[in-house]
């Protein structure tokens, strides 16, 4: 390959595995294998190689996702880093070859260990007590999910050993089968999309944003490395996981010393064989050399240390024939292509559907009806198609096209420039309407008390809404005579749905539904227009001259807002007393002019949401991490990391009621 061809490879191989990485970390909605994944990695880095033409940003540079943004970041003393893969035997003689190269020696032993398919957390303890807990993120920086970390009931808040010392202790959070297909049973029941798998799960829940959220998800957590400030001389892998096991730390039973790498293999064979019946999930087996005092001379990559690998199980597969392809409507209009499959057995279970992900993804595997196909169920609750068998067969059916309307209403797709999915964004879609209705309705959007979903699928069913205009037609004699409602909660349900005529531009903006338009978005936005009709108008230009706002969301804002349907929708909310007029200049008071706050914990009569109004109201702002700049935090109940922080800082610390003094309510 020459390299003009070569650096074309390279780009596209790139492209694809940081569209795979951001899928994998940030999304937790991964649409290429763990296998192809690793492959694609490896023919990167050859010829990254041979044509020298490596670059700090390629993906066989970096460990893992970014910090997502919606945390305070940290950065990591010591790099998490990831492991090198191998799916064979010889690639694992081959490493256990170099060790001992390196090493100039076969004096030493290996670890074996389950490799357990979740996310990666860090723990930090001082004085035996927690005092922060992050993701891996891109391997030197993570997020500070302290707060989250802390609803796991698997890990200790406080040690029983008595150490002083600073201590730092990683492991992986994971979800129980039988707790994750009861999540997804809740899920599917509340009309949200079911979790692809466990390590999806586990990774989205620890990084949602209230952490009573992630209290209810049923997260676990195994230990499996410990970092100390004084090094311990001679210490064995086998010995740190005692010591995690006495300081309260739960580690896993599938831990095999072995003398060789022979050993190894029989470990492996033995653990393959038997990993269904597990209650977790296990994608393969993490060898270790147990003698920490070799690891310096090992060394490391820049991603990978030289005295670990990770034995990846082979996912189950199997044949059957692909019938046909059906399009799925997601609750926010994205169009997911199903393979509708003759049933097979797979990995115990019955498959008659798999994921197909998205148009370009059919089209790169040349995925048609009536195909012989490969699935693979690696975790996965749906199945993914692999590979076509019979690709030659000049009997094969038309190539896949996606429809230019949608299935379930007729609206034309578009799709966003550099996306991979179609979307409908027509809001009457059926599909849609509960989970549109249900977000307009929410605690941070127009906090509708009493309009839960139940109640929501009642009021579709009955006929009296089909959007979340209707809501404001609802009178209570039509409420009274529906099921579960009595003249008291149809009256408490009006009087809700009355009282968030008063709600903001910015909830109201953040409520409309608008993708990519989160809770922050919304503020700058109404905070750098008069009204709702002068965003209506901004361009793509203007919009991106917010800070805060990229050319993705400007586009978004600005196709949402030039759909008929969407604009008659606003002034329905017009005519039944919203208020789209920006409030960004009024404020009660500037006791807090020109103040950086900060709030932790949870407050006893308060949201952070109202406590963030209220610091703005007075000429506050809120930041997310403590600094020497910051005037005061603003904490609650169990306010983690930030609180030590400001304690070492000299930061003033407020509870509730003397925040309340202060700006004089």
């Amino acid at each position: 390959m020459d390299k003009l061809r070569a650096e074309k490879r390279v780009n596209e191989l790139r492209d694809l595995l940081h569209r795979a990485n951001v899928a994998y970390y940030q999304q937790a909605a991964p649409f290429i294998s763990d296998r192809d994944f690793d492959m694609a990695l490896a023919e990167l880095a050859q010829l990254e190689d041979e044509h020298d033409l490596s670059d700090p940003d390629s993906p066989t540079r970096r460990v893992g996702g970014m910090p997502s943004g919606a945390f305070p970041a940290v950065e990591h003393p010591i790099p998490m880093l990831s492991l090198d893969n191998t799916y064979n035997d010889d690639e694992l003689k081959a490493f256990d070859r170099r060790v001992s190269d390196i090493l100039g020696h076969n004096d030493y032993t290996y670890a074996a260990e389950l490799k357990f398919d979740g996310a990666s957390v860090r723990l930090r303890y001082e004085e035996a007590t927690l005092t922060l807990g992050a993701t891996r993120g891109d391997g030197n920086n993570g997020d500070d999910i302290t707060a989250n970390i802390r609803t796991i009931r698997d890990i200790p808040l406080s040690l029983k050993t008595n150490s002083m010392e600073v201590l730092e202790v990683r492991g992986e959070a994971y979800m129980e089968k039988e707790a994750f297909i009861r999540l997804n049973e809740h899920r599917e029941a509340e009309g949200l999309q079911p979790f692809a798998n466990p390590r999806n799960s586990t990774a989205g829940s620890l990084k949602m944003q209230d952490p009573r959220e992630v209290a209810r998800r049923p997260i676990r957590f195994f230990a499996f490395d410990l970092l100390t400030e004084t090094p311990v001389a001679g210490r064995t892998h086998r010995e740190k996981l005692e010591a995690l096991r006495l300081m309260g730390f739960p580690v896993c039973q599938f831990t095999r010393f072995c003398t060789s790498i022979d050993d190894v293999l029989i470990v492996i064979r033995e653990w393959e064989s038997m990993r269904r019946e597990l209650p977790y999930d296990t994608d393969g087996v993490v060898i270790k050399v147990n003698e920490e005092k070799f690891h310096d001379e090992l060394g490391t990559t820049s991603k990978f240390p030289r005295w670990a690998i990770a034995f990846k199980f082979e996912a189950e597969q199997a044949v059957t024939t692909l019938e046909s392809v059906t399009l799925q409507v997601g609750r926010l209009g994205k169009i997911t292509p199903v393979a509708e499959l003759k049933p097979v057995l797979l990995a115990g279970t019955t498959v008659k559907r798999a994921s197909l992900h998205n148009e370009d993804e059919i089209i790169r595997k040349d995925i048609r009806a009536g195909d012989t196909v490969i699935i693979e169920k690696a975790g996965e609750i749906i199945p993914q198609v692999v590979s076509v068998v019979n690709r030659e067969n000049k009997e094969r059916g038309l190539p896949f096209k996606m429809p230019s309307s949608c299935p379930a209403c007729g609206e034309v797709l578009i799709r966003l420039e550099d996306e991979a999915d179609w979307r409908c964004i027509n809001p009457q879609c059926p599909p849609q309407i509960r989970e549109r209705i249900k977000h307009f309705a929410s605690r941070d959007a127009m906090d509708i008390d009493g309009l839960g979903e139940a109640i929501i699928d009642l009021l579709i069913e009955e006929n009296l809404i089909s959007n979340y205009a209707d809501l404001y037609l609802l009178e209570k004699e039509q409420l009274i005579p529906l099921e579960r409602m009595a003249e008291k909660s149809a009256e408490n349900l009006i009087r809700s749905i009355e009282m968030s005529k008063m709600r903001t531009l910015d909830r109201i903006l953040f409520g409309l539904g608008i993708r990519f338009v989160g809770k922050t978005v919304s503020k700058d936005l109404a905070a750098s227009f008069n009204s709702i009709d002068e965003l209506m108008e901004a361009n793509e230009e203007s919009l991106t001259c917010i800070s805060s706002i990229g050319p993705k969301i400007a586009q978004s804002v600005v196709v949402h807002f030039n759909k008929k349907e969407n604009r008659e929708l606003i002034q329905r909310l017009k005519d039944a007393g919203l208020s789209f007029e920006s409030a960004k200049t009024v404020t009660v008071s500037q006791k807090l002019s020109g103040m950086k706050i900060v709030i932790t914990g949870t407050l006893p009569a308060m949201t952070r949401n109202e406590a963030r109004e209220m610091i703005e109201k007075h000429g506050g702002s809120v930041t997310s991490s403590v600094s020497k700049q910051t005037d005061f935090l603003l904490a609650g109940d169990s306010p983690g990391s930030k609180y030590d922080k400001a304690v070492k800082l000299g930061v003033e610390i407020l509870d509730e009621n003397r925040f309340r003094e202060r700006i004089g309510i």
